[in-house]
Order: structure tokens, then sequence, then C-alpha cells
């Protein structure tokens, strides 16, 4: 996957929905998630990232390219001019265009049941709503928290406004609280969203993430170094907790190790660090790599350190479980449920460098240790995070919000979210649409 947490959520979520029979039609913005050759139709929402390339130090770049002055087309300047003054633009500009192509296909004769949207939760959503279509959203965890994470790190007041500005909270949360229904993953987020969004319980729904525990899987013919521990995380985000890893990597005796999942480059925050004590040829950042490498990662490792301060459902951990890989994992959000259900890890105090280092010590001390949590998080995810029990919940979810929809409306089950003549027959369990 290329596209982070999120966009594998969307991926897997769409295939397991079409093979039971629905069909999918995904509206995506970048970053773009791999293929999907299951869906109806895949359609690309092309958007200019200036609040990337607004740290670049060549200001060219902000140009639309090869055509600059599309920069001046209203959603594109007004994009650029929300960067300008710090605000990341890309939630609400996604949102409307998602809800243009929805009226557009829906005036031209195609017809859905509901739109899942995959936290977005921008205002073009109450106007897709607004068309007459039930809509869900999943939300891995509320903005807040990144927000609260970015004022740890800090350290000046502008810096701190900049925060205060730039994280779309009040946006998100209005949204949300007007939607039909909206998925969490975790009862951490739950109580996260509660508190935060001031979501009506009664609108939420938990249906944990899932896992391809088919592809996430043991695989003998490969080694396992008893010394390497490998951490999938940004560096770059404080809520991810790696510099905490690195300072409890220079606690641990060579030839401990961390391979770490994570942009490459010179300013990587955890090569910084670890330069700084002493650890550094101990630190290995592979970059961004692709499924097949990574599944090679999971599977080599003795063991995955997931050291955050919060997770909203904490998938590397679920994948390395599933890869019959134990983890060490601080008790932070919702990582303490899924090592409970997974049944193939410890737990430590967040924040903590000294407690994760003993933790990380006491599994490399420990072959049989290691092989035993392995085998038994295997069994664990197997059970309780497989991508088919996961669609299927998510179904039982679609079939409730359009039952309420219909007699919320006063009408039948014929409406603008019904198929029409010439059209594939849509039922309340059937055609979803992922914005």
């Amino acid at each position: 996957m290329v596209s982070g947490g999120q966009g594998v959520y969307l991926w897997f979520l769409a295939r397991e929905l079409t093979r039971l029979g629905h069909r999918v039609d995904v509206i995506v913005g970048p970053p773009y998630p791999d293929p999907m050759p299951f869906a109806t139709s895949v359609t690309h929402v092309h958007d200019e990232r200036f609040w990337g390339k607004w740290f670049s130090r060549d200001r060219s770049l902000l140009l639309p390219r090869p055509q600059p002055l599309r920069i001046f087309e209203p959603l594109n300047f007004w994009s650029f001019g929300a960067t300008w003054f710090g605000f990341l633009p890309e939630p609400f500009a996604f949102s409307v265009r998602a809800w243009r192509r929805v009226a557009a296909r829906l005036a031209a004769g195609e017809r859905w049941d509901i739109v899942h949207d995959v936290q977005s939760l921008g205002w073009g959503l109450l106007g897709i709503r607004a068309l007459g279509l039930p809509v869900v959203t999943t939300i891995h965890h509320p903005l807040s928290v990144d927000r609260r994470t970015s004022f740890v790190r800090d350290r000046t007041l502008r810096e701190a406004l900049g925060t205060m500005t730039f994280y779309p909270v009040g946006m998100q949360a209005c949204v949300a609280r007007q939607l039909d229904r909206v998925f969490t993953s975790s009862a951490a987020s739950a109580r996260q969203l509660q508190a935060d969004f001031g979501i009506d319980p009664q609108r939420l729904c938990m249906v944990a993430n899932g896992v391809d525990t088919d592809l996430f899987s043991p695989d003998a013919g490969v080694a396992r170094n008893p010394s390497e521990i490998l951490c999938v995380a940004r560096a770059s985000d404080p809520n991810k907790g790696v510099r905490t890893l690195v300072e409890a990597l220079a606690l641990l005796p060579e030839p401990a190790s961390v391979t770490l999942v994570d942009e490459d480059h010179p300013e990587n925050p955890a090569r910084l660090r670890a330069a700084e004590l002493g650890c550094s040829h101990r630190l290995r950042i592979v970059g961004r790599v692709s499924t097949e490498a990574l599944l090679g990662l999971y599977r080599r490792a003795a063991l995955v350190a997931v050291p955050s301060r919060f997770e909203g459902f904490g998938l590397p951990a679920a994948e390395a479980m599933a890869c019959g890989t134990p983890v060490v994992a601080t008790a932070a959000g919702a990582l303490p449920e899924v090592l409970q259900r997974g049944g193939g890890g410890i737990l430590v105090p967040h924040d903590h460098p000294e407690a994760l280092a003993k933790g990380i010590l006491s599994l490399l001390e420990q072959p049989a240790a290691r092989l035993e949590l392995g085998m038994r998080g295997r069994r664990g995810i197997t059970q309780a995070y497989s991508w088919p029990s996961v669609a299927a919940a998510t179904t039982e979810v679609y079939a409730e919000t359009l039952a309420a929809a219909r007699a919320w409306r006063g009408r039948p089950a014929s409406s603008t979210t019904s198929a029409s003549n010439g059209s594939r027959r849509a039922s309340p369990s059937s055609p979803a649409s992922e914005a």
C-alpha cells in the first residue's frame, strides 16, 4: 500500500464488500491507494497538495503543472490561500470535489444506496447527504488527538498558534455529528469521539479494523533475525513515540538494532536523536516500502515495537501478530484492546524508554517466549480481525442505516438511492459508494 492506514482500510474494505456481492464505486484523493480492479469504478480526485509543497524551498513548485493558471480555479485558489494562512485545506477541498462528482453522476442516472466516507469529514459530505444519500464515516481517531500531540511538540508561541489554525477539528466535529452513522475501531477511539467531537453514543458503531490474514501470515522459510526490532511509524509524528524507541535502543545492549519503516532523509527526527545518543549505527531507516517488502520485514524481525502515545487501532501491531511476530507495545489508546484480543505481545507504559527497553530485552533474551507469543498472536488475530467478518459487520450497519433513513423520510425503498431502469439493481445491503 502507498497511502497509509486510511488507504489500507479503504482498499481492503472495498475488496471484501465486492466479494460479498456488493457494487462499490470509489472516489479517492491523493495519496492514491494501490489499483482496485475489483471495484466497479475508481475515480481519482486531483488535488494540488499545496500544504506539502509549501515546505519546499522552490516556491515555483506551488504552481500547478503543466498548467500554472489552474491556480485561479476556485478550489485551487482557496486551497492555496488556506495554506498561506496556515490551514490544512485538503479535507474540505476533497469533500467538495467528491460532492460535485456524486451530484453529476446522480444527474446522469447512477444510483447508490449509501456513501461511506473514510475520515475526510469535510463540509461537502453534508452536500452529499442533502442529495438524499445516507452518509456514514469511519473515524480511526479524532483529529483532536493529533492536535494535542502537536502541542507537545511545539516549542514557541508561534508554533502553538500554527497548531491551533492547522487542524480542521471544528469542521470535522460538526460534520461527524450530522452524519447517519460513525464507525470506529476501538473503545478508546469511541471515548475520544464522544468527548472531543460530541458524537451521540447511539450513532457510534464499534466495528474493528481488519487484517488480511491470508496476506499477513507467517513464513517458515524466512529466517528470524534474533536481534532485529521492527517499527512501522512516522518519526515526525510525536504521537507515534519513535523518539521513545530510539531512547530505549540506546539502553539496549548490542547487537540489538531497530529497523524503522519511515521516510529516509537526513533530517529524520529518529536519525537525529540516535546520533545524539550514539546509537545511529544500530538504526536503519528503510523509507516507504511495498507491501511485499513490509511482509518480509515483519517475518524477519525478532519482534515489533509499537511505542505510540495513542492509537485508534494500531494496525502494525495487528499485522505483526498476523505474521507470527511478537509485539512490545505501549498501554495507550486501543493497543491494550488489540493485544488482549490478539494475545501476541506485552504492554509497557508509554513515554518510558526504560520500561520499553526492559520489555524488548525480556523478549530478545527468550526465543521460546517469542515463538509462543507469535503462535498465540497469529491465532488471536485470525479469530478477531479477519476482513470477511469485518466487512459482514459493516454491511449490517449499512442495512440498519438505510432502514432508519427510509423510516425517517417516511417513504418506501424506492428513492434517489435505489436502482432505476437501466442501472444495476440496488438493495438495502447492496451497492456502496466510498468517498
